[in-house]
């Protein structure tokens, strides 16, 4: 790897910690003991995340009587779950333009379902005592650029015109910099009711912590390596035992599916993100953000930004990483180039906070499959349902997704199984080198998009009338 080049910013991150925040908690919660020997259940959940967790718990939740396993290959809320910006977002479709785009005959299905999903969240971490600050506090997208705005202010119109902007407001100038003040903050769309602020690690300890209390039986460290039929049902056989289930629910997400069919759908990509030290009463006050909301600015290589319980700034997104031959492995966790990258627009955006330190720096892998939402689907004549490709919008959809592996594995046709985004799947991502060559041609067309005032090129023309195109 080459040098990263110094900068004047390059010094504040000079004691910053290569893991998460979030994860870097004393608080931490010890391990589960791994399964060793035989094991048997209702239903085996694979994974440990909050796609895993959701289902484990919801599972217990409708039928306490129903026997639950949950097994996970290290520890609970250690991958993504843990390494997120703890952006709790009701949309089920990675934000509304995408849904509306792909499914705008259920679209207002689709966004009610999601509402009434983030809702159900809330419920959930208040009845199980969840303690993950849970803030439902909003988001503001936010225009960096005159053409961004021009867009924004498009769009609200025609949401206006159709109904959807119900809890959405369109700020100016004026009112976006009112609401949080960047010199390079032009205008912005104010969700206020969909999207919440939460600890994301917190919160995925908070629901191991509720579903061993509903008598979930929680293995970690303990790794699914395949899975077969085994007589009416499913075995999966795990290092020092295995697990026979009559029904299993796979919530592995980025890494390779037990699944073998469904691996061509969903590919990695590495995101990273800084946090600072905690900022001090006239840090806060000179970049005036009294709301707490949630940020994301308009660009397609975007920025996430929110503050932490204690005042601390999470700045995340613009690199988005694509490894090639698709390999998830701790070496990428880590992208010093990125991070410096991350300070210098970091400090573009808040000149008023220079000298502010960060205090950690890290990375991780999340899915992404073509159509940049969750898909679904069964396999083994039934008895093996899965959810994957959130595409980093999974904090709450992940809770959604739980609720249609378990109606799927039911047999049951529901509003939610009826719908054509559950139904449908999205195309596969071809081999190598084609999906390297892609990505790579994407991402620079993206680059050059942003460069040349929103201008898309003739591929990204070419992904839209695909259905490929993505523009966040």
């Amino acid at each position: 790897m080459a040098p990263v080049a110094m900068s004047r910013w390059t010094p504040s991150l000079s004691e910053a910690r290569p893991v998460s925040y979030w994860l870097d908690d004393p608080g931490r919660p010890g391990p589960e003991p791994a399964l060793t020997g035989p094991e048997t259940c209702d239903l085996l959940v694979v994974g440990g995340g909050y796609s895993g967790l959701w289902t484990a718990l919801t599972a217990k939740e409708r039928d306490p009587a129903r026997d639950v396993v949950l097994v996970e290959g290290r520890e609970v809320g250690w991958a993504a779950s843990g390494r997120n910006g703890g952006f709790c977002a009701a949309s089920l479709t990675h934000g509304l333009p995408n849904g509306l785009t792909r499914w705008p005959d259920e679209i207002r299905t689709l966004e009610r379902l999601g509402a009434r999903n983030l809702d159900a969240i809330e419920e959930t971490v208040a009845r199980h005592s969840i303690d993950c600050d849970f803030e439902r506090t909003g988001e503001i997208d936010v225009a960096t650029a005159p053409y961004q705005a021009r867009e924004l202010g498009e769009w609200y119109e025609r949401i206006r015109s159709e109904g959807l902007a119900e809890g959405i407001e369109y700020l100016d100038t004026d009112a976006v910099r009112d609401q949080v003040d960047s010199p390079t903050f032009v205008a912005g769309l104010y969700d206020r009711r969909g999207v919440a602020m939460l600890n994301p690690a917190r919160l995925a300890w908070g629901l191991k912590r509720a579903c061993l209390e509903l008598g979930v039986r929680v293995y970690e460290h303990t790794p699914a390596l395949d899975l077969r039929p085994h007589g009416g049902g499913m075995a999966v056989r795990t290092p020092y035992g295995a697990v026979r289930a009559r029904t299993v629910a796979l919530g592995t997400n980025v890494f390779p599916s037990l699944v073998r069919r469904v691996r061509p759908y969903t590919v990695p990509v590495y995101d990273y993100a800084l946090m600072t030290e905690p900022l001090t009463g006239a840090q806060l006050a000179s970049i005036g953000w009294k709301n707490r909301q949630g940020l994301g600015d308009g660009a397609n290589q975007f920025h996430y930004f929110r503050l932490s319980a204690d005042n601390r700034i999470l700045w995340g997104g613009y690199d988005a990483i694509y490894p090639y031959g698709g390999r998830v492995r701790a070496e990428y966790d880590d992208r010093p180039e990125t991070y410096a990258r991350l300070a210098g627009h970091f400090f573009t955006c808040f000149p008023q906070l220079e000298g502010v330190r960060f205090t950690h720096a890290w990375g991780g892998a999340i899915d992404t499959c073509s159509r940049f939402s969750a898909f679904f689907g069964t396999a083994h004549a039934g008895r093996v349902a899965y959810a994957a490709g959130y595409t980093g919008l999974g904090v709450g959809a992940t809770r959604f997704g739980a609720e249609v592996m378990l109606d799927l594995l039911a047999g049951e046709r529901t509003e939610r199984t009826e719908l054509e985004m559950v139904r449908r799947k999205p195309l596969p991502f071809p081999p190598e080198p084609f999906a390297w060559t892609g990505i790579a041609l994407t991402k620079w067309s993206l680059a050059r998009a942003d460069a040349r005032g929103g201008h898309r090129n003739l591929w990204l023309r070419t992904m839209d009338r695909l259905g490929l195109g993505f523009d966040s």
